[in-house]
């Protein structure tokens, strides 16, 4: 095989939400650059989330991309070096999985290689991305642009020194790499000695001014902490550095950065031990008497008292420079704290009065759509809870007006009581399928678990902003605030998973267990089906079909799109359609009242429980809702009506293209839709291959335990858990026609399957 001429190594360790963007960033512009080669090293530094399974898949697709598994997590250097000793490429490129390749950069990169020859090192720019899509320049333009087209060594530039110290924003020829592997094997707690070392025993440098990366900035932390001897293991890499630096100014350069990052890793909170602080001040003073170039002047300021104290070893003073500083700082915001008290109403204050008693250690708080009652995930969770953890006990906040639907025996408060604000105060779990209010504030040692309702073909979270239809009038300063308390996010599939690490970055840990609402297609039994259609009245052998559109951010209210009378007379008695509405429309008056009293459509928007429905029916026929990705567990037909399909995607945005991926058969017209069910289409080989491919990619981890394997790991601390079965080997519960094939007897009443809604 021919060498490429560009190795890209990507380190990933939790990434999985912007790996794929990251690797197809990269295979994307071979082509245009016209005069390039390039491989993709994938490195999954031991992720827990699905980083190293989405490596494979894409080595598995493109030739080009290769993986590596470590066993255990290593520090960024370590793993970098594991990529680059199976790199081919005359240059090498490292790469963090949430990095990106700016478009065009490659044919840039090419044309400066061509144009410069051989360096060791190219310096190029880079650029941060916010949550907002926002391009935070690195500020390094200006001195890639000074040090112009020629190739010279850091000693005729040694401004260039003061370049981001990372590795992402260079070129390194692989030769030179491995020439001077003491350079970059040796890992510091970040990439500053290698970034440093690359640039004082680089022969030659070039330098191009155009961000050829684009750095996301990692949800929380990706990376295992960093030990405290990882900090001083700085002293021998700038000790070799030092040797490197034999230029005067180069020298004084890298003298003024070395005391800086010692007194960052001093000021920070990379060393919680005052014993450790101390030690390693005296090092670093040691360092500062015997590198000091002659003629070095300390810098004015609070800074320069900084080196003043290290200078002289004065450790004592420093503690006292830094409390007084806080001090100064505490004052400047007091007067923004006090005015913000003044404000507090009642309850606030007894939850703040509440939230200095301890924790308990087994109390939950459960919660579903905004306190509309005990449905959906959280109530599928809170049922395995009683079973497998009756110890730990359980709240339901809920609104008043919901409070009478809600199961006997179920301990509810509504928002605005005293023991609301106790629950919120002193429980250490806390379980929702959307946000808590602002007002709780998350106190260390309590647990929070997002279960999500539904999986997600509309954008959301900050995918959102690029669409004004949804993201007008929102504060995702104040989304992203609510989110930051999430410690576990459940998903029914790697979709998901995916989805949300992106839209909602701000660090939490993936459970790949499954949707918990949808544990109840696998654990219903024949009975169960049977005593859901007769509670909606369908007679036996009657096909039931449910309506259940999704809601639209484009409009004010809802009309249903399908002419149900029509729909209803055209498929004849031999069909019962019911009708569910979303409930975002669930104020006024309702468009399906009339047609529910004349008996042309069982109107079901205000029945409890969704999951029911869905057994007690044989078909679906929704639009982009995500129940179409429940309803699919249960491996019965699906029908996509997307008459406004590229209205909905252009106003809401969506992941993919449901029109193509579809569970079933597509109708884009009402009477496709007749025709479907009436020719029976909709049960044809073609629907059906069409429902295998889809349970495969979105029913991945739903198998019937999910809400098992939430309370396991999260209320019980287990980490040995109940496998996901595949998806070929599951068994859903009975299809009505095989419920009444297998039960000769008339059903009665029965326990209803855990409520959900969507």
């Amino acid at each position: 095989m021919t060498s490429p001429d560009v190795s890209f190594v990507v380190t990933a360790h939790n990434a999985q939400g912007q790996l794929r963007a990251c690797v197809g960033s990269l295979l994307g512009q071979e082509e245009a650059s016209g005069n390039l080669e390039t491989e993709v090293i994938v490195v999954d530094n031991c992720s827990a989330d699905l980083s190293g399974t989405i490596a494979d898949e894409l080595a598995a697709a493109h030739p080009a991309v290769r993986t590596l598994r470590l066993r255990e997590a290593q520090l960024p250097g370590l793993a970098r070096e594991a990529g680059a000793r199976l790199a081919r490429g005359r240059f090498l490129l490292f790469l963090d999985g949430g990095d990106e390749l700016a478009p065009g950069s490659l044919e840039a990169l090419g044309a400066r290689l061509a144009e410069a020859g051989e360096p060791d090192v190219l310096l190029f720019d880079h650029a941060q991305v916010d949550w907002r899509e926002g391009l935070l320049p690195a500020g390094d333009s200006g001195r890639l642009a000074r040090a112009g087209s020629a190739l010279e060594p850091l000693a005729r530039r040694p401004w260039l020194l003061h370049t981001t110290r990372t590795l992402a924003n260079r070129l390194i020829r692989r030769e030179f790499h491995l020439a001077r592997r003491d350079v970059f094997e040796h890992d510091g707690p970040d990439e500053a000695l290698a970034a440093h070392g690359s640039l004082l025993a680089a022969a030659d440098i070039g330098c191009l001014d155009r961000a050829c990366v684009l750095r996301h900035e990692p949800p929380g932390v990706r990376l295992p902490p960093v030990s405290a001897e990882r900090y001083f293991a700085l002293f021998d890499g700038y000790e070799r550095l030092t040797a490197y630096a034999v230029d005067p100014v180069a020298r004084t350069t890298l003298f003024d950065l070395m005391v800086r990052h010692y007194l960052g890793v001093i000021a920070g909170e990379a060393l919680p031990r005052s014993a450790d602080r101390a030690r390693f001040f005296h090092r670093a003073a040691a360092d500062f008497a015997r590198h000091r170039p002659s003629g070095y002047r300390r810098p004015e300021g609070l800074v320069g008292i900084r080196h003043a104290l290290l200078e002289h070893d004065t450790y004592a003073g420093y503690p006292a420079l830094q409390q007084a500083n806080r001090g100064r700082r505490r004052l400047l915001g007091a007067a923004a704290t006090a005015k913000r008290s003044a404000g507090r109403r009642a309850d606030g204050l007894l939850y703040q009065v509440r939230s200095k008693a301890p924790l308990d250690p087994n109390l939950a708080v459960f919660s579903a759509y905004w306190d509309r009652g005990v449905t959906c995930n959280p109530a599928a969770i809170s049922d395995r809870l009683a079973e497998l953890a009756p110890h730990v006990r359980q709240v339901w906040t809920v609104r008043r007006a919901g409070r009478a639907l809600v199961p006997p025996g179920t301990t509810v408060v509504s928002p605005g009581e005293r023991r609301y604000w106790d629950a919120l105060a002193r429980a250490t779990y806390f379980v929702n399928n959307v946000n808590f209010p602002d007002c709780l504030v998350k106190r260390p040692g309590q647990i929070h678990v997002q279960t999500h309702h539904g999986t997600p073909l509309k954008r959301m979270g900050v995918d959102q902003l690029a669409y004004p239809a949804t993201s007008r009038g929102v504060d995702y300063d104040a989304l992203l605030a609510r989110c930051a308390r999430w410690d576990y996010s459940v998903s029914a599939n790697r979709h998901s998973s995916e989805v949300w690490e992106r839209a909602y970055p701000v660090g939490f840990t993936s459970l790949d267990h499954g949707s918990p609402r949808n544990d109840v297609y696998y654990r219903a039994t024949a009975d169960d089906v049977l005593s859901a259609r007769a509670r909606l009245g369908l007679e036996p052998g009657t096909t039931a079909v449910l309506y259940a559109p999704t809601h639209r951010d484009h409009e004010s209210g809802w009309t249903p799109r399908i002419d149900l009378a029509r729909f209803a007379r055209t498929l004849g008695p031999g069909f019962k359609v019911l009708v569910r509405g979303h409930y975002f429309y669930d104020r006024g008056a309702s468009p399906l009242s009339a047609l529910h009293r004349e008996g042309a459509i069982i109107d079901v928007s205000d029945h409890d429980s969704v999951e029911e429905l869905a057994l007690a029916s044989d078909a679906l026929v929704t639009d982009y809702s995500s129940l179409m990705f429940d309803y699919a567990n249960l491996n019965r037909p699906v029908l996509v009506f997307a008459d406004d399909w590229e209205t909905y995607a252009a106003t809401r945005g969506v992941y993919f293209d449901i029109t193509e991926q579809a569970p079933g058969v597509v109708a884009r017209t009402q009477d496709e839709l007749q025709e479907a069910l009436l020719s029976g289409q909709w049960q044809g080989a073609e629907a059906a291959a069409r429902l295998d491919r889809f349970r495969e990619r979105f029913c991945e981890f739903d198998d019937g335990r999910a809400a098992e394997r939430v309370v396991r790991r999260v209320f019980l601390g287990e980490s040995s858990l109940p496998p996901v079965m595949p998806v070929a080997l599951r068994t859903p519960a009975p299809t009505p026609a095989e419920a009444e094939r297998t039960t000769a007897r008339i059903p009665g009443p029965r326990t209803r399957p855990s409520p959900a809604s969507h």
